[in-house]
């Protein structure tokens, strides 16, 4: 459960409009300045919110760890990207989907690294100051300290991993010349739909709610996996059994965060489908229950479980 009292607590992902840059950054990495194994969780997860640049999560990991998956500080920070105990216990995921959330893993460290900047980030937005120093000094010295300032707090340590950061920042950047506009695959864009979804975590179901005002912010089934998408520029028709024909079909043991997972009357008719939920691993989603519940996680292997779509722009 720790996976998901951590979705519950922080926003993991952030919101669409991230999804193809940030951080001044122009969103590819310098070519071999980054250790030929973490170059494809650093770009995905680089491109997470609009304060995160590739370039500059490679910088944080440069300084917290030197890309040393095993380093372990005299404060008990751990893994490359240095999360201590107590962080990793509400911000680190299992980003792998392996079942475990694992500070030792980069392939869970990086992506909590990336995940926790950016919910930073969205917390810190409004302070005044530049909002990726504002990012890095929260990562540092913790939100409150930003917010109580004013902007990046006055401590010696705090303003030396804001300046070292946003300096080593560039020698990762890739020249203007080389950058290509970063368009992610579903399974990666898909990580703003779940943090869509998670951030209505207990919010009241509302039979054919859209999430407008209209709707005091309220959702049924199907119009919070709409809603969720359309962060990331995915228009899915409206009703659940019209959703499942809007991507392709993974297996159970295929499953990533984000895809959309399905419930039917009649495991043989895909016109009986009557629910529908965004995958977050595990073998949990996100969804709006029924009327009387608030959008909450639950298991998805149960006996009407029909099957999953992995959403692709049309």
């Amino acid at each position: 459960m720790a996976f998901f009292v951590a979705l519950l607590l922080v926003g993991v992902y952030s919101s669409a409009a991230g999804l193809l840059g940030g951080g001044g950054g122009n969103g590819r990495l310098e070519q071999n300045s980054v250790p030929d194994e973490y170059v494809d969780l650093v770009q995905t997860w680089g491109n997470l919110c609009p304060e995160l640049s590739p370039a500059l999560l490679a910088a944080q990991i440069q300084q917290e760890s030197g890309w040393n998956a095993t380093a372990r500080s005299h404060a008990d920070a751990q893994g490359i990207a240095q999360f201590i105990p107590g962080t990793w216990a509400t911000h680190g995921i299992d980003a792998n989907g392996d079942g475990v959330a694992d500070v030792w893993d980069p392939e869970d460290a990086i992506p909590s690294s990336a995940n926790y900047s950016c919910s930073l980030a969205a917390q810190l937005r409004g302070v005044p100051g530049d909002p990726v120093d504002n990012m890095l000094a929260g990562y540092n010295a913790g939100p409150y300290a930003v917010i109580q300032y004013g902007g990046v707090p006055p401590f010696n340590e705090t303003q030396h991993y804001v300046e070292v950061i946003r300096s080593a920042e560039a020698g990762f950047t890739a020249p203007a010349a080389e950058a290509e506009p970063v368009r992610l695959p579903p399974s990666h864009a898909a990580a703003a739909a779940v943090h869509f979804a998670q951030e209505q975590l207990g919010t009241p179901y509302l039979w054919g709610g859209d999430g407008g005002p209209e709707d005091d912010g309220r959702f049924d089934c199907s119009g919070l996996t709409k809603a969720a998408y359309e962060e990331v520029g995915i228009e899915l028709p409206r009703v659940a059994n019209d959703q499942w024909h809007a991507g392709p079909h993974p297996a159970r043991d295929e499953l990533l965060p984000g895809d959309l997972v399905f419930f039917a009357h009649d495991l043989n008719d895909s016109r009986s489908i009557y629910h529908v939920g965004i995958y977050v691993g595990g073998g949990y989603m996100i969804d709006a229950p029924y009327t009387g519940a608030v959008i909450r996680f639950d298991p998805i292997d149960t006996a009407d479980y029909f099957g999953a779509t992995r959403p692709v722009a049309r």
